[in-house]
C-alpha cells in the first residue's frame, strides 16, 4: 500500500503495528495504547480521535448550540492530533469571528453556515457527484452538501434552479446527470424534482427535503412525506435540510470499492 494515501491517524496506527512486528513494542503495549486513545476528554466534549481511522474522515463539529470557546478548543485539539479538513456545520457568525481572532485557518461559506478548518490544499477529487436543486432558495442546503463533498474528496457538478416548474432547465443538463455516480436532489415545496430525476437516471438518488415553502409545507414535513412516497425507484431520503448527511452518504457511494474511474 502507498503510505501517501494514509491519513495522519492511519499512519500513526501503521507505525505502531510495524513497531509490534519489529519487536520494539509488545502486543500488550500496543493494545493498551489503542484502547486508551479512542477519544480525548475535554470535559465538555469527548473528541473522537479514531474517526478518520474508522471512517476515512475526521469527526465533524456540529456548531449549533456550542459556544465559540468550545468550538475553538475542539479545533485546536484536533489540529494538535494532525487533523485537517475539519468541518464545522451550522456555525454562527459570532463563532466565525472568534475563530478568526483566534488565528484558526478556515474557509467559511456564509450562505450555508459551514466552515472548513485547516484546509488541505493538496486534496484530490475523485468520482462524480451531481448536486441538483429545484430553486435558488434551496441553495444553502445544496452548498452544505457540495462543500462537504468537495472537502471529503468527491468531484462535484452543480445543477441549480432546475425545478419542474421549468422542466427544460433540468433536461438541458441531462448529460451531467447521467454521468454522475450518485445524485443529490434538493427541493422544497412539493418535492417533485426528486421523482423526475429518479426517473431519468440509473444511479442512486439521495433526496433532501428543505424547509422552503408556504404554510402547508409545514417546515418541510410535506416535502419529506412526498419524497418518501416517490414513485421513482432507487431514491433514498434524508432528513429535512440535511445537506451534510446526504453528502456523507453520496461520498461513500461515490468512493465504493469496485467502482472504476
Amino acid at each position: 500500500m502507498n503510505n501517501n494515501t494514509f491519513s495522519f491517524e492511519q499512519e500513526k496506527t501503521l507505525k505502531l503495528l510495524i513497531a509490534v512486528r519489529d519487536g520494539s513494542v509488545s502486543p500488550e503495549e500496543a493494545l493498551s495504547k489503542l484502547a486508551t486513545e479512542p477519544y480525548d476528554d475535554l470535559g465538555f466534549a469527548k473528541l473522537d480521535l479514531n474517526r478518520t481511522l474508522r471512517q476515512g474522515f475526521p469527526e465533524v463539529i456540529f456548531g449549533q448550540g456550542k459556544t465559540p470557546e468550545q468550538i475553538i478548543a475542539i479545533l485546536r485539539r484536533m489540529k494538535q492530533n494532525g487533523m485537517s479538513d475539519i468541518l464545522v456545520t451550522r456555525v454562527k457568525d459570532e463563532a466565525v469571528q472568534a475563530m478568526r481572532e483566534a488565528g484558526i485557518e478556515f474557509n467559511h461559506s456564509h450562505i450555508t453556515r459551514l466552515a472548513v478548518c485547516f484546509p488541505n490544499t493538496d486534496r484530490k477529487s475523485i468520482g462524480n457527484v451531481a448536486v441538483v436543486s429545484a430553486g435558488t432558495s434551496d441553495m444553502p442546503v445544496c452548498e452544505e452538501a457540495a462543500i462537504t463533498l468537495e472537502t471529503m474528496g468527491s468531484h462535484v457538478e452543480r445543477v441549480y434552479d432546475a425545478g419542474v416548474a421549468g422542466l427544460h432547465r433540468l433536461l438541458s443538463k441531462l448529460e451531467i446527470l447521467r454521468q454522475a455516480r450518485v445524485i443529490i436532489a434538493v427541493a422544497g415545496m412539493e418535492g417533485a424534482l426528486v421523482s423526475v430525476v429518479g426517473g431519468l437516471v440509473a444511479c442512486p438518488v439521495i433526496a433532501v427535503p428543505t424547509s422552503v415553502g408556504y404554510g402547508a409545507n409545514m417546515g418541510g414535513v410535506s416535502t419529506l412525506l412526498s419524497m418518501l412516497n416517490s414513485c421513482a425507484s432507487g431514491v433514498s431520503v434524508v432528513n429535512i435540510d440535511n445537506g451534510f448527511g446526504a453528502a456523507v452518504l453520496a461520498h461513500r457511494i461515490n468512493t465504493m470499492r469496485g467502482i472504476e474511474d
